[in-house]
């Protein structure tokens, strides 16, 4: 199986010699497999091919900078994703009402909802609300606004004053970075608003990350990691790593 893979990299690496790039589903018909096997093999060596907004270029191809496609996200890490979100679950009490953010990480999360009795879900992701929507003990609260389609998610000016209206007992949030002195951030700048406004307003903040963003910065600066009451990651080497946050009160690693 390694074999192959490496195969296929050399077939890839071939086809963008000159510089080019090369979409997804032509990497896919190239080598003869599925879209899913290719971002595999590139998810298991990222330094010799990047998927950038559905397209393959070389890594190191100059003035390349990573750009958020939500496809690939969720395609990322799914089986650590799924061991998160089932560690974070049993934060999760019947009645609750809960903050749920627009990234990936936490879709598996909301497939383990339909156990409880009743439950209020706030968000202003639409694939978060598509999931829950249909689940007859879920109340969903959808925040409006402008429509991003890249993250599926919505922003407004109102938006801060909404969920101050709010009570949540517990706000789930990811990240795409993770630094200890530069702090948790993401792709958009358009998601710091409800990410900071539904942190203030929960009794219990949640970030629930895999272990790959640590040690990572992107554009979007939304808090510090001592804001976080838990943090729900993968990695046994992530309390050193987050050594200086004092005041995080519990750090849950998935095996």
């Amino acid at each position: 199986m390694k074999d192959r893979s490496t195969l296929r990299l050399a077939t890839l690496q071939e086809a963008l010699a000159s510089g080019g790039t090369l979409h997804l589903r032509d990497a896919a018909a190239l080598c003869g497999v599925s879209e899913m096997t290719i971002r595999r093999d590139l998810n298991a060596h990222p330094h010799v091919i990047s998927l950038l907004g559905g397209r393959l270029v070389m890594a190191h191809t100059p003035g390349v900078t990573p750009v958020y496609d939500l496809n690939e996200q969720q395609a990322s890490h799914y089986q650590i994703k799924s061991r998160l979100c089932q560690r974070a679950q049993r934060f999760i009490e019947d009645g609750d009402t809960l903050f749920v953010d627009c990234g990936s990480t936490l879709m598996p999360l909301m497939n383990q909802l339909g156990a409880y009795r009743e439950l209020t879900v706030i968000t202003y992701a639409l694939n978060v609300a598509n999931a829950v929507a249909p689940l007859p003990n879920v109340r969903l609260v959808l925040l409006g606004g402008l429509f991003y389609a890249a993250s599926q998610s919505f922003a407004s000016d109102a938006m801060t004053e909404s969920i101050e209206r709010l009570g949540i007992n517990k706000a789930f949030i990811s990240a795409a970075g993770v630094d200890v002195q530069r702090g948790v951030s993401c792709f958009h700048f358009h998601e710091v608003v409800p990410k900071q406004a539904a942190m203030a307003a929960a009794m219990q903040r949640l970030l629930v990350v895999d272990a790959s963003k640590f040690g990572v910065v992107r554009p979007a600066y939304f808090a510090s990691v001592s804001e976080f009451d838990v943090i729900v990651t993968d990695e046994e080497g992530a309390p050193t790593l987050l050594h200086d946050a004092r005041s995080v009160s519990s750090t849950i690693t998935a095996p």
